[in-house]
């Protein structure tokens, strides 16, 4: 299944400035794999042992993967994977 994934600027360094990525997978877990081995590194920056870091926000179309099943999520051929880098502040 080839999904396309959005890179937000912060992240695009590991991307060669590409805002965005094809990759073939069936779960989140295949796509984030898929990803960090075509763009070493960018993975770390969205996971760790715990699953995806706290400040890190991902879609699949305009549903959070937190209220589906996380990394386990499944996709489809075409869904767009949205990663969106919270903002804090006051």
């Amino acid at each position: 299944m080839s999904v396309i994934v959005r890179i937000p600027t912060p992240l695009r360094g590991h991307t060669g400035g590409q805002d965005e990525v094809t990759v073939d997978a069936g779960t989140l877990a295949e796509v984030l794999d898929a990803l960090d081995g075509a763009h070493p590194g960018i993975k770390s920056k969205l996971v760790d042992e715990k699953g995806v870091r706290r400040f890190v926000n991902i879609f699949v179309g305009d549903e959070d993967i937190r209220f589906m099943d996380g990394l386990g999520t499944a996709v489809a051929d075409g869904d767009e994977i949205s990663i969106i880098p919270a903002i804090a502040g006051g």
